[in-house]
Formats: structure tokens, sequence, C-alpha cells
């Protein structure tokens, strides 16, 4: 089970100083206090992707070079109060879905075979916790359903739906409508018209007592799993429970169509440039750089902390952009042990990693061997960390003049 993290306001109180953690994990925390019961996930990951016109499922189609059901996936897995992931896979891609979640270490992941439609793929996911001898999915208090495609749920959203589904029975994300929604006579006229005011479009994540939601689906007709939709709807028609419904926020859409996952990618990418993290070395003009750096960097939410030491682990375990600033007497010495802490903490990292190492000398020094192999050094450990989804570029400044700037794509 990975460690629990800061929440999103996990920011150091004291942009100059060091991160201590302490205050923000109390809001990481409260999750974890409230849900003291088991909850596991159901993902139906069946279909065939026939709407996005691609040979490969939507589920298992790449963004930044990880498929698209790694990222949902993983949107759960970070959580500390989650146990058990059960991906519901179509049998051809049961071993692709395996080799899935091994490569990128989904610990929390049981595969297990669909059905030939998606009621049908979720009840075989309920069913594999109602083998109580399997250690590896243990029978979960609440259990929440959502779709494999919609990577970008919000830990705030599912620690609602968790909640509510306890005390309700049931729960749903909901979001407004955005187009008004027409009935038709069978000739393809317009009937009538339903207020828009009065009803929501039904969203995913939805959760449930484990009990209520399997003892429904073990109730269904053959009409239901053949045409049904509605999760919500069963718990209500054949338990009796009326979920509370909770508003989504707007990243709660579904990757359907070809131009969502170009759509998807942009939002990882812009999420993954909005903030960086600057490390200030030892010496007052590490310190000094490191304020300038804060202070023009202001299209970037940036934190400024002393060192990464082990106090920080949990806030550079969620930081993707990192600027070092060194003062140490030998070029670029520290980067192989530095960029080996990064990868250390962040072995679950969904996107690239940047390290921006900055060498600042204030002492007037030559271009001689021993830099020269410090830089073709360099440029071999930036070769070899991009294998493992680590970006490193190099700085160096003498006398506060910028003399060569180092990246592994432009030298190559």
């Amino acid at each position: 089970m990975q460690q629990e993290r800061c929440s999103s306001s996990d920011r150091p109180l004291d942009p100059g100083g060091l991160l201590s953690c302490d205050a923000e994990r109390s809001a990481a925390r409260l999750g974890c206090a409230a849900v003291d019961f088991p909850v596991a996930v159901v993902l139906p990951a069946g279909g065939s992707g026939e709407r996005m016109g691609l040979p490969t499922p939507k589920q298992f189609c790449t963004i930044l070079n990880r498929p698209l059901i790694s990222y949902t996936i993983q949107a759960f897995e970070r959580l500390s109060w989650i146990v058990t992931v059960v991906v519901v896979v179509a049998t051809e891609n049961h071993d692709l879905m395996l080799n899935i979640a091994r490569k990128y270490n989904h610990t929390k992941v049981k595969v297990v075979h669909g059905g030939t439609t998606r009621h049908r793929s979720i009840f075989n996911g309920l069913q594999a916790f109602s083998n109580t001898t399997d250690s590896l999915t243990p029978k979960p208090k609440v259990v929440i359903i959502h779709d494999a495609v919609r990577p970008f749920v919000e830990e705030d959203l599912l620690l609602k739906i968790t909640l509510a589904a306890k005390e309700q029975g049931a729960s749903g994300a909901i979001r407004p409508l955005v187009s008004t929604v027409i009935a038709t006579t069978s000739e393809g006229y317009l009937d009538h018209s339903l207020e828009r005011a009065k009803y929501r479009a039904s969203e995913m994540p939805q959760g449930f007592l484990y009990d209520i939601i399997f003892q429904a689906y073990q109730q269904c007709s053959e009409f239901d799993f053949e045409f049904g939709t509605e999760c919500l709807h069963l718990a209500l028609q054949y338990c009796g429970t009326n979920a509370k419904l909770i508003e989504g926020p707007p990243t709660l859409w579904k990757v359907t169509y070809k131009r969502d996952l170009a759509a998807a990618e942009a939002i990882i990418k812009e999420t993954l440039s909005m903030s960086a993290c600057i490390i200030a070395g030892a010496g007052a003009e590490a310190v000094e750089l490191a304020k300038m750096l804060q202070k023009n960097l202001n299209m970037m939410e940036t934190d400024v902390i002393s060192c990464a030491k082990e106090s920080n682990t949990e806030y550079l375990s969620k930081t993707q952009n990192f600027i070092h600033i060194s003062m140490s007497g030998s070029n670029f010495s520290g980067v192989p042990e530095m960029v080996k802490r990064f990868e250390d903490i962040g072995h679950t990292r969904l996107y690239p990693l940047v390290v921006v190492w900055v060498q600042l000398n204030m002492t007037k020094q030559s271009v001689d061997s021993q830099k020269t192999d410090e830089l073709t050094a360099f440029m071999g450990l930036a070769s070899e960390v991009i294998q493992g989804n680590v970006l490193l570029y190099g700085i160096e400044i003498n006398h506060s003049k910028v003399i060569f700037l180092m990246s592994y794509h432009y030298i190559c």
C-alpha cells in the first residue's frame, strides 16, 4: 500500500523555509480518518471503442506514452484508503491488462474477465469480492464504480462519494445538462421537451454499500443486463435505495472520441507546467538566486525549500518540476545523487519528471579537462535517465552570467 501523500494544498507555509509538511498532512489525513472502513473500486474496461474509430480500444490508447487506463487506475491507487481496484476487461485483453499493471506498478489491481454488456461486466467485477477466501480481494464495505476512460477524478469528490454511499447506501456524481433534452415521436417529430433545470446528467464515479449493489445485480433481469446503463437505478429498483447525488467538477468528462485523446493530453501537459519546486542549496547566493527565480516565474506556482531531505519526501513525491541550485565546488558532481533521490521518492510518477540543475560558480574558472569530463558524464546521465521518464537539464552560471544551457534533447 502506498504512503499517503500531501493534498493539493500541501505547499510550504513559508516559501523561504524548510517544508515540514506537518500542518499540511492533517488535511490529507482527513480522508484517512473519515474512511475507516474498506473501500474498493470496479473499473469496467471491456469496451471495444467503436466510436473512437481506432483499432485499439480507447482505454488502452496511449497518452504521453502511457495507456489511458493507467492514469485512471493511479487516480485511485494513490489513495491509501482504497484497498483494491478490480479492472474488468474483455478476455482477449486480459494479458494486455496484466502487463500494464506490472509495467506501471499497479499493486492494488486485480484483473477479471468481462461480460457481453456493461452491466454484466460490472457484475463480474462485483463477484470478484464474493469469494471470501481470496485475500487479494477482500469484501469491501463500500465499492466505487467508475469508467476506465475518465482519468481526471479528484480525491475530494471520491471522498464525498464514499462517505455518502456509506451513509445513504448509494451515491453518484451529477453534472448540469448542457443541451435541452427532447422526446421524439416514432415518425421523427418533436413530442415534447424536458425542463432542463429539473434534470441532471448522471456521471461517474458512483458509490454503493457493497451488499446493496451486489444484491441489486443478483436480482437483475435479462433486460437489465442487456439494455440497462444506470447502476443507481438498479439500487433503487431492487433494493429501494435512493442515492445521494453530488455535483461533480467539469473534469469528469469521458474520453469517447479520438479528439478527446488530444484534449486529455493537453490537460495533462497544462497541469504539469503550472508549478515547480526550487531547491536552494547551501550558501546565501543560492538562496538569493532561488528568490529571484521565484519572483520572475510569475506564470507558475513556485515553492522554495532549502534541500531535498527526508522530511520533504511527501511534498517532493507529488512535484514534477524541479530547479536545483548548487554552490558546490565541483561542477554537477551532486547530480547523480539528486536524480537518484527523485527517482526513489517518485517511483509511481505518471508523468515526466523534469530536473533543471543550476550550477552557480562565484569564482572564475577556465574550461579544462575536468570540466569537460563532468559535462560528458552529465550528458551520459541525461541520456540514461530519460529511459525512466526523467528529463535532465543543466545550466552553469559563472559570475552571474549564463555560459551554456544543456539539454539532452538539444544535444542529441
